[in-house]
């Protein structure tokens, strides 16, 4: 059965030039660019329509800078929540994929074809970054029972909730496009014994174009 009509807003951040260079960004605090703050201030007139009761952003810089404009549209503040931060990819921070592919070539095959099995030297496997992920947003949708929650956070961050919550299929989602500063709303639903999982989304926004970098 539906729960009280808890929704999940999903925001991708602002572009930054990392972004626009196809570095690999990961855990590093890479700041929005000029792009992408003009986006960010317009992201949030497109969303000052939408009813939102609480805003959550990772704690990395682009992802909170985005989510700032989005509360003040809403007379909220932003709470910070460390596990909504994007992957941490080790080694592979800060490197083009082009360079990753010639110094990993099979484990950077892997990555793209199936990056479940994979973990970056140094860094964080898709299963951690799943597990941390969900316990919070799980702990998120438990603390706001029927509100419109916005989450700010990062492409893979989001690839997780949607494959999760949507039962869809992780490499496909991998190369499925979520442009920086887009959005698009998912419907929680209540299963019998008190899991939560989300209805199909209402997707929105498709308005900026964007690397597929996380």
């Amino acid at each position: 059965m539906r729960s009280a009509g808890t929704r999940l807003l999903l925001v991708r951040h602002g572009q930054t030039n990392w972004n626009l260079e196809g570095r690999y960004q990961g855990g590093i605090d890479v700041p929005l660019n000029l792009q992408g703050q003009t986006r960010s201030e317009a992201l949030a007139e497109e969303l000052s329509v939408e009813r939102i009761d609480v805003v959550y952003s990772s704690p990395l810089s682009r992802a909170v800078d985005t989510a700032r404009p989005i509360a003040r549209k809403h007379g909220l503040d932003v709470r910070i929540e460390p596990d909504l931060r994007e992957i941490e990819l080790g080694e592979w921070e800060g490197m083009p994929a082009t360079v990753i592919a010639e110094r990993y070539p099979e484990l950077f095959r892997q990555w793209v074809e199936d990056p479940r099995p994979v973990r970056p030297p140094g860094g964080e496997s898709i299963l951690e970054l799943h597990d941390r992920v969900i316990a919070a947003v799980d702990r998120i949708i438990r603390l706001h029972p029927g509100k419109r929650i916005c989450l700010v956070t990062h492409k893979v961050t989001l690839v997780i909730i949607r494959t999760h919550f949507l039962r869809l299929d992780l490499p496909e989602e991998m190369r499925r496009p979520f442009p920086n500063g887009t959005w698009e709303w998912l419907d929680v639903l209540e299963m019998p014994r008190g899991n939560p999982c989300c209805s199909a989304a209402a997707v929105t926004s498709p308005t900026e174009t964007s690397d597929r970098s996380t």
